[in-house]
């Protein structure tokens, strides 16, 4: 039988499809670009007849209508390794759960600890091999797809094909059921204007970008920032080794500095592993064979990063304590984010060769309905805030005033570095802080 007939004979309807999910079942939707919105709104329909269905995914673009359709959560149970703003939302109405995790070791909960009964995965049109496409989010979604006991594979048109390391493909004969139908243009991640704060920051750090440098830049406007500068710059023959593939990079390839021709490993090759930004980005992703997407247990591995010399990771966060630990995904019980691949990236480019880690943040915030500006450079941790870099693994920390490199420092002297970076109006009250702490050694300020 050809792959034609077989792709024919597993077509269904998606209402036929989610006939297939019964009552307390798990349910894989992927993450990102491989939500299955035919799917998805298919299974919605079922609400108040389903009971106990989990469902899992991260990083949605868009609003979910299981969730949607099921406010009290009687049918359906959502899960996210990952918040986009949707998903944020629905945390805060108490309509999504998170899951802890580094990057890293998702593929590994799911090969050795997750049960998935039925894996919705939407992915590129069939080629005449057989093969679909995953697409945006190569991830963990091989290692989900394994590991179902049904797989029912969306086809999205809008998905560009991409070129792959390894496990960016799945063929028909792995499939159980295939459905079609008309799609949205897939979701856009647009600019984020960035602020004076986030403009010092970029610059201080391109100051540590070097020619042949790798580099990994994590979601945001300072990252993206970073991006751009690299691209007006003078610096040439820069790598790509991210697990987001972002406009930036495109940005920095268009000025000829990407050519990925000094990367000690998988060389001549941008190397990523879900991709997010704009429909331009998206194009060039499309056969590209400059640009090949592996899973995230290869991308964010420590041990795969260290092989690069000169590696340099670019990420963002919320807070920073006086012992420096580092919050990115919380503010205090209210869960912002997750934990991603940021300690990947900051244990690899500990490791590397050169390799310098860099987490960023401006010192305050401003909250937009009282108009209280804080500092972000806290004491302690607010009571449910959440570590995602340990002090342990801290390298540099970096604000609008400055720069400090915590690697290796006693607690007293992270207290002063940390303080010297927070807001000039803060550091009085956190130096007395400090002291009630013990672990300040200067008098009463910073000279």
């Amino acid at each position: 039988m050809g792959y034609a007939n077989e792709y024919r004979q597993k077509l269904r309807t998606p209402d036929d499809a989610v006939r297939l999910i019964k009552n307390g079942d798990w349910v894989d939707y992927g993450m990102n670009s491989n939500i299955p919105e035919l799917l998805d709104a298919a299974l919605s329909k079922r609400a108040g007849e389903l009971v106990d269905v989990k469902v899992r995914g991260g990083v949605m673009p868009k609003p979910l209508r299981i969730v949607e359709a099921d406010p009290e959560r009687k049918s359906f149970i959502y899960n996210s390794w990952h918040f986009s703003t949707p998903e944020r939302k629905y945390h805060d109405q108490r309509l999504c759960n998170y899951m802890p995790m580094t990057y890293r070791s998702q593929a590994t909960f799911y090969r050795k600890y997750l049960d998935v009964d039925v894996a919705c995965i939407a992915v590129t049109p069939m080629d005449k091999h057989g093969y679909f496409n995953l697409s945006l989010t190569n991830s963990s979604t091989k290692a989900i797809l394994d590991k179902a006991k049904t797989v029912i594979l969306e086809v999205n048109e809008h998905l560009p094909w991409a070129c792959g390391g390894y496990a960016e493909v799945i063929h028909i004969s792995e499939v159980d059921v295939v459905v079609e139908g008309t799609h949205e243009p897939l979701a856009e991640l647009g600019p984020v204007e960035p602020t004076e704060a986030d403009e010092k920051i970029a610059m201080m750090i391109c100051e540590h970008v070097r020619d042949g440098s790798v580099i990994q830049l994590g979601i945001g406007a300072m990252p993206n920032l970073v991006g751009q500068m690299i691209a007006e710059s003078d610096l040439k023959d820069l790598g790509m080794h991210t697990e987001m593939l972002c406009d930036s990079y495109l940005d920095m390839y268009k000025a000829g500095k990407l050519t990925n021709r000094r990367k000690s490993i998988d060389r001549g090759k941008g190397v990523w592993s879900f991709g997010l930004g704009s429909r331009e980005l998206y194009d060039w992703v499309h056969h590209n064979p400059g640009l090949a997407s592996f899973p995230v247990e290869y991308t964010n591995s420590p041990d795969v990063m260290a092989q690069h010399d000169r590696l340099v990771a670019i990420n963002g966060c919320i807070e920073v304590d006086l012992y420096g630990q580092i919050c990115s995904e919380s503010s205090g019980t209210r869960h912002i984010s997750g934990t991603g691949g940021q300690l990947d990236f900051l244990t690899g480019a500990l490791m590397a060769k050169e390799g310098k880690g860099f987490i960023c943040m401006p010192s305050t915030y401003t909250n937009r309905r009282t108009g209280e500006t804080t500092s972000r450079v806290v004491p302690t941790l607010p009571e449910g805030g959440i570590v995602t870099d340990p002090r342990s693994q801290a390298m540099y920390i970096v604000t609008e005033w400055g720069m400090v490199n915590l690697a290796g420092r006693s607690t007293w002297e992270r207290a002063e570095m940390i303080i010297s970076i927070a807001h000039p109006d803060f550091r009085d009250g956190l130096i007395r802080q400090a002291g009630r702490m013990n672990i300040w050694r200067r008098s009463n300020r910073i000279k």
